[in-house]
């Protein structure tokens, strides 16, 4: 998970920008929290969101665990549906992804921008919140199912290597 994180993090750093369009840039850690949340549990993308989004913070943020508390809220309640998630369909994965985030984007417009007396929601709505939530979905659909069997084969060698442990 460590390693899958850092990853995200990494490509959201760098290769991110080289597939921008228009300076919009798909959230591909919203994608792995995301997923990791609905997967693993609550307790698990809560993980996940906090240390990604402390990251995030420590590297381009002027203000640490903004961006750490809202990646745990968004980690924990995709959790919360882990009951009702199927690995093999990826259209709860889409509602989900969509939902988180349109959820950060709207707390990020009002911590960086409401509250500094700037109204145009609208127009930001429609330049960067709604390309970026299409560009994330787009991106994905191309790179769910890759996820899904990375996280099926790390589950399938923790239950061997606990059936070895336990004979």
């Amino acid at each position: 998970m460590i390693f899958c994180l850092f990853l995200a993090f990494v490509l959201q750093s760098t290769a991110a920008k080289w597939i921008a369009v228009g300076s919009i840039t798909p959230n591909l850690i919203i994608i792995l929290v995301s997923v990791f949340g609905f997967t693993c549990g609550s307790k698990c993308g809560l993980v996940a969101g906090f240390f990604t989004g402390l990251l995030w913070d420590l590297f381009y943020c002027d203000v640490v665990g903004f961006n750490a508390l809202i990646f745990m809220y968004i980690g924990f309640l995709n959790g919360s549906f882990k009951q009702i998630f199927f690995k093999e369909d990826i259209k709860l994965p889409i509602v989900f992804i969509t939902a988180s985030d349109l959820i950060c984007s709207i707390a990020v417009y009002i911590i960086r921008f409401l509250l500094r007396g700037r109204f145009g929601f609208p127009r930001y709505f429609a330049t960067i919140i709604m390309p970026e939530i299409l560009y994330t979905v787009i991106i994905t659909m191309i790179i769910y199912p890759l996820i899904s069997r990375v996280l099926s084969a790390i589950e399938e060698a923790e239950i061997k290597r606990s059936s070895k442990v336990n004979a």
